[in-house]
């Protein structure tokens, strides 16, 4: 099985880039089969501006932009989609949801046709989401967000392509040990990604 890890984060020695290796080395502990790619988002240098081009594949008057169609195939490759990232305003990077806007595309991810209704095209894909968030569980739950990000991104963009949402794990400030509990359940993650009774 092969996993997709797309991490949105500028600086490689990050707490979110060593989620997301550790959350590799849990796939690979889990069955030496097993094999991960990193889209590593920022060094990679991907466009996340919406451009015009963008709109008219929207409107199925333009081609597959090269940028987006490379992505589209890595996920087209993959058994299951892991997005890691830093929480930035109750939500995700701009880079990564700018990522989501050009890659999950009119015809790709669903099938919006006006008086048919939309087709959900990504049910094959099951997604893993681990946000780093810089508060507490209490922060979160007194003000909503934990329900408002949910809402917001497993069923506003995964629900509607159809993409399962197997994992959504906030991983969020709770001692001195965060960093150690942060990079076990990464690992954990990553052993269970391909785990049968979790699909």
């Amino acid at each position: 099985m092969h996993a997709l890890i797309v991490v949105a984060h500028p600086d490689p020695q990050s707490l979110t880039h060593g989620v997301a290796a550790h959350l590799a080395e849990g796939v690979a502990l889990a069955d030496a089969g097993h094999s991960v790619e990193f889209a590593d988002l920022a060094a990679e240098g991907f466009d996340p501006r919406f451009s015009a081009a963008d709109l008219g594949l929207h409107l199925r008057d333009e081609a597959v932009p090269a940028d987006v169609a490379a992505e589209q195939a890595r996920i087209d490759r993959a058994d299951a989609l892991v997005l890691v990232y830093p929480v930035y305003w109750w939500s995700m990077p701009g880079l990564l949801k700018g990522w989501i806007d050009r890659v999950f595309t009119n015809g790709w991810a669903y099938d919006d046709r006006s008086g048919t209704g939309v087709a959900k095209l990504l049910g094959r894909l099951p997604v893993h989401l681990v946000g780093l968030g810089g508060a507490d569980a209490g922060t979160y739950a007194r003000h909503g967000y934990f329900g408002a990000m949910k809402t917001q991104i497993d069923h506003g963009i995964f629900n509607y392509c159809g993409a399962p949402v197997v994992t959504s794990e906030l991983l969020l400030e709770a001692g001195p040990d965060d960093v150690a509990a942060h990079l076990k359940a990464a690992r954990a993650i990553g052993c269970g990604l391909f785990d049968g009774s979790r699909q």
